[in-house]
């Protein structure tokens, strides 16, 4: 077999987590369990690369915490919008109504949106509380559709605090934890230095019994080199996760 390649450093936190997942996939099917030094590097590669997928997860977590809190906020606005078109409606008990809603909207405005999480929060707790109340149930009523869209605001504030829950659980468990990227340079460490020089060794002494593995191996390294290779080809983009 060709000499394995090491893999990229410049290599993204989720390949560089992707690649480790594989090749400890791939060890535990291997009959290799009998050598020592490849078990104990895989046994050192296995936490890390535990390590390394929590820290992904968190990242992922806070994203989603931003696409929920933007849908929260389109529906805010699409309160506002349909009731500012009512107040212009040519039939008269639906432009009164329109005002009563508008008025308890107009305590809190657009300018909601842009609070913080925690505070944003409480406003759009205050404001579905005041649309509960049964006295402007009534004109809530009469708006066409109104009623739907305070319905999902409040879906969307639901999923948005169910979310900040499960991102502050795990950045609480991880606060003390390394960063994505300081992990991943410790996974390709251990992958680079310790299995892949191993297994360049190995492979070479006895094919037979490390050449499955070696060339697992080297078909992961090489899938994610390859992907690497490609993007350095194309304008810089915002890196990823």
């Amino acid at each position: 077999m060709a000499e394995l390649s090491k893999l990229n450093q410049n290599s993204r936190t989720t390949e560089a987590d992707t690649v480790s997942n594989r090749m400890l996939a791939e060890f535990d099917k291997s009959q290799l369990s009998s050598d020592a030094y490849l078990t104990g590097v895989m046994a050192s590669l296995r936490p890390v690369s535990e390590r390394l997928t929590k820290s992904i997860n968190r990242i992922k977590t806070e994203s989603t915490l931003e696409v929920k809190d933007e849908a929260r906020d389109g529906l805010v606005r699409a309160v506002n919008y349909l009731v500012l078109g009512f107040l212009h409606h040519p039939d008269e008990a639906v432009k009164t109504a329109a005002g009563k809603v508008d008025a308890v909207f107009g305590r809190y405005g657009l300018d909601i949106t842009n609070e913080s999480y925690a505070r944003e929060s409480s406003l759009i707790e205050s404001l579905l509380i005041d649309f509960a109340n049964p006295d402007l149930q009534a004109a809530i009523e009469v708006l066409p559709g109104l009623n739907q869209l305070i319905g999902n605001l409040r879906g969307a504030q639901t999923a948005f605090e169910q979310a900040k829950a499960a991102y502050e659980k795990e950045k609480a468990q991880e606060d003390s934890q390394d960063s994505a990227t300081v992990i991943k340079k410790e996974v390709i460490s251990l992958i680079n230095n310790k299995l892949v020089v191993y297994l360049r060794a190995m492979a070479q002494v006895d094919e037979a019994k490390y050449g499955v593995f070696a060339g697992k191996v080297e078909q992961i390294i090489d899938e994610i080199n390859s992907v690497v290779k490609r993007r350095s080809k194309k304008p810089e983009t915002p890196a990823a996760v």
